[in-house]
């Protein structure tokens, strides 16, 4: 059982327990304040929205940095206990968990988000699909951003989305896209990998 460390805000310092779980990687504390300072200007009172959320790192980050909720969806149950357990740990009550697969939640959901967090697993085109869905289906604020965190070379959201920052640490490339407008062309095709 590892740890990680919530590094700004109310809960600064506070460590969560993170279980050992096959492909689990939370983000790295330095990647994380890259991106909160990339988002220090909007993410107080900031509707987020942690997909593939695993540990949680990113959803209570953002809870401790003064956003109004946030809803962290994970699929495996043993990581979904562990989310509730660190709710419970900093009586997070802003904090929605959903025990749910990302892409088929998003089929179902229905609400707008500010900043939306997006950590896939690695090796799978998950990002594309995600944002195609995030953009044709009602998820997200006119000026919304979405913070994405894959392995080097993955495919980036596709068209209609603008790169605001970008960044890489080692293997890993993260970057936070605003969404232009654009119908994304890869939404009638999702159904079929769902």
């Amino acid at each position: 059982m590892g740890q990680v460390r919530i590094i700004g805000g109310a809960w600064r310092g506070r460590r969560l327990a993170v279980a050992d779980y096959p492909g689990l990687r939370p983000t790295p504390d330095r990647v994380r304040e890259t991106l909160f300072n990339w988002l220090a200007g909007t993410i107080g009172g900031a509707r987020c929205l942690d997909l593939f959320a695993g540990a949680g790192a990113l959803g209570f980050e953002a809870l401790s940095r003064g956003a109004r909720s946030a809803t962290l969806v994970e699929r495996n149950n043993q990581l979904v206990r562990q989310l509730h357990a660190a709710r419970a740990a900093l009586d997070a009550q802003q904090a929605e968990i959903i025990c749910a697969e990302a892409l088929t939640w998003l089929h179902q959901a229905h609400e707008p988000f500010d900043i939306v967090f997006l950590d896939p697993p690695f090796r799978r085109d998950y990002v594309k699909k995600t944002c195609a869905l995030l953009s044709n289906r009602g998820h997200l604020t006119p000026t919304a951003q979405i913070y994405t965190e894959t392995e080097r070379g993955a495919a980036p959201p596709g068209a209609g989305w603008q790169a605001l920052k970008q960044a890489r640490a080692g293997q890993v490339e993260y970057s936070l896209y605003r969404y232009t407008g654009e119908m994304n062309e890869v939404d009638g095709a999702l159904s079929g990998h769902l």
